[in-house]
């Protein structure tokens, strides 16, 4: 079983306290978000590798040598300020944490998200080709893999679209990315990739490839036998997420996986570092299965 820690939440920016103690109970407890008052039961030692996707790493840097599963981690690190991203913290920090994760587990098993793309009147196409470039730069020798994706209108992009003015990107701007993305990867040993999207880019010099494929999930654990994964349908290996959604606390503008403000604060206050479920606790009419795969 493959661990997604999380990308329904920031688990490791806000719930790091949380996911530890559950690592030294041994178990997990996750609600179904279709049927809440269904819940997961996840043993760690089903557990084959930990996939955490996170903005701010910094929380569980002190916590990476002790957890004895393989681990890989997705990064996102976008150039956006706070008018998008209110509540994360600044990126030199996040850049100086990313590569003390490499240090820790090794430049193969972190992957920097420069994701989502859009363009406005602040964010341009040479603000993100500059922005990106600068990224790799300063990564150089702690980063081989960068994934990207484009906007998507999410619900709560919708409700932000006052604040974030998008510009629809025309081919030119599609192409102007491919080159110069590929071009900045490139020149510091760096591949570049799309994550689900129908404009991979592979001609202007991104590679075609999921976010952890078959072949990677063999390489990590040595096994054979993981699906595809349905729930999304984007090649990757199937996964099992332990996060919440509405319960993240970055409150970014663009985020798919917050659409209510009023939740994410109702959550936050419902959450018990010492729970079995990230948010609030079992319930006498709540069922409880074990789950394996």
């Amino acid at each position: 079983m493959i661990l997604n820690v999380s990308g329904r939440t920031d688990v490791v920016a806000f719930y790091t306290d949380w996911f530890m103690n559950r690592i030294k109970e041994g178990y997990v407890d996750v609600r179904n978000p279709i049927a809440p008052k269904l819940i997961s039961r996840i043993s760690f030692s089903d557990v084959d590798l930990i996939l955490f996707c996170t903005k701010n790493p910094i929380p569980i840097l002190k916590h990476l040598k002790s957890i004895d599963k393989p681990i890989l981690f997705h990064i996102t690190l976008t150039p956006y300020k706070k008018d998008i991203e209110p509540n994360v913290p600044p990126k030199g920090k996040i850049i100086e944490a990313i590569k003390e994760v490499s240090k820790i587990i090794g430049i193969d098993n972190v992957y920097v998200r420069y994701d989502p793309i859009f363009i406005n009147s602040r964010y341009t196409l040479n603000y993100h080709i500059k922005a990106f470039d600068k990224m790799c730069n300063l990564l150089d020798g702690y980063v081989k893999n960068i994934i990207i994706s484009f906007i998507d209108d999410y619900k709560n992009v919708r409700n932000n679209k006052d604040e974030l003015r998008i510009k629809e990107l025309t081919d030119n701007d599609l192409k102007e990315i491919g080159l110069n993305f590929s071009k900045s990867a490139k020149e510091h040993n760096m591949t570049v990739q799309t994550c689900y999207e129908d404009k991979n880019l592979v001609e202007y010099g991104f590679i075609k490839k999921e976010c952890i494929d078959a072949t990677l999930a063999f390489k990590k654990t040595g096994k054979t036998d993981f699906k595809k994964w349905k729930a999304r349908n984007c090649g990757c290996v199937e996964m099992v997420d332990i996060g919440l959604y509405n319960s993240c606390k970055h409150f970014c503008k663009y985020c798919y996986a917050n659409f209510d403000e009023g939740k994410v604060e109702n959550n936050y206050v419902h959450h018990d570092k010492t729970s079995s479920l990230l948010i609030g606790h079992i319930m006498y009419d709540d069922i409880v299965k074990t789950r394996k795969k």
